[in-house]
């Protein structure tokens, strides 16, 4: 299994390169809502304050996630995925997407927030610890959605059912998230923190661990 992840992420490149549309698409929606948002705010009222700028900005990054992760397995066609049943094992399949996920998402992510702190402002007192919550969110929010995109795919609707079974844990997730980088906007210290931060890891392995236990099923069927 382990040989097989870095070829099958290699593989994700690949074909994310092959339809750069995709990632292009992707930054220009994270430019036209960060411009929406300045129009709507910023451009208005020319302040604004530091919970609607957090809030606002995780609020875009999450839209993205869904946008971003919900073609995970759908765009692949189905003679493709069996041909995969024949060569991998399914933990090989769903961590390389974590993995590939998560890289996507972290690099949205940071050019998302130099974007934003750009234009909106940047009123963050603890910029560290705000790229910790940037990059553990990020990989949370890939994990989860990488999960419930590869159970959805075996039903019809599948971007409304992967939105639907991900609300759950993704819940607890945001609310971790949000209070670590609200202690960054009051600038308080990464050594404060070490609890919601270590919640927040361990919650990312178990979704991560699950996810190599619960897939070889859906795999299967």
């Amino acid at each position: 299994m382990l040989g097989h992840i870095p070829v099958l992420v290699k593989k994700e490149m690949q074909m994310e390169w092959r339809q750069r549309y995709a990632i292009q698409g992707l930054l220009l929606y994270l430019a036209s809502t960060i411009f929406v948002c300045y129009l709507s705010f910023k451009a208005k009222q020319h302040t604004i304050n530091s919970i609607t700028w957090n809030t606002l900005f995780w609020i875009i990054i999450l839209f993205i996630a869904i946008n971003a992760i919900g073609k995970s397995f759908t765009q692949e066609p189905s003679q493709r995925n069996l041909f995969y049943y024949t060569l991998v094992s399914p933990e090989a399949v769903i961590y390389s997407k974590i993995i590939y996920n998560s890289l996507i998402m972290i690099s949205v992510s940071l050019v998302g927030i130099v974007f934003y702190s750009w234009v909106m402002g940047n009123p963050v007192g603890n910029m560290p610890l705000y790229l910790l919550s940037i990059i553990l969110g990020s990989i949370g929010l890939a994990s989860t959605l990488s999960l419930m995109a590869g159970i959805a795919a075996q039903a019809e609707n599948s971007a409304t059912l992967m939105a639907v079974l991900s609300f759950p844990i993704i819940i607890p997730l945001l609310l971790l998230v949000l209070k670590i980088s609200k202690s960054a906007m009051d600038g308080i210290s990464i050594q404060e923190n070490w609890d919601e931060i270590a919640l927040l890891g361990a919650l990312n392995t178990i979704v991560v661990v699950l996810s190599g236990i619960l897939f070889p099923y859906i795999w299967r069927h």
